[in-house]
């Protein structure tokens, strides 16, 4: 499987892209607003995540503080 995503903010060419796509037998279909922002954050997340072990009460600490050391 591979996929894309595509932004336009014309939904004139958001709708020739979608029936391209579908004339070339390519599944595709529009996103909705919180679909796109779950999909941002789903990504933050991966890139976020580091598998440590990070103590809650040392890391609001430095939040309050504002120090990263």
């Amino acid at each position: 499987m591979k996929g894309a995503i595509l932004h336009t903010d014309s939904n004139q060419d958001l709708n020739l892209i979608l029936q391209l796509a579908k004339k070339l037998g390519i599944s595709a279909r529009k996103l909705s607003d919180e679909e796109i922002e779950d999909f941002g954050l789903s990504n933050a997340i991966a890139e976020g995540h580091t598998g440590e072990y990070v103590d809650t009460e040392d890391f609001l600490k430095e939040l309050r503080n504002g120090s990263k050391d």
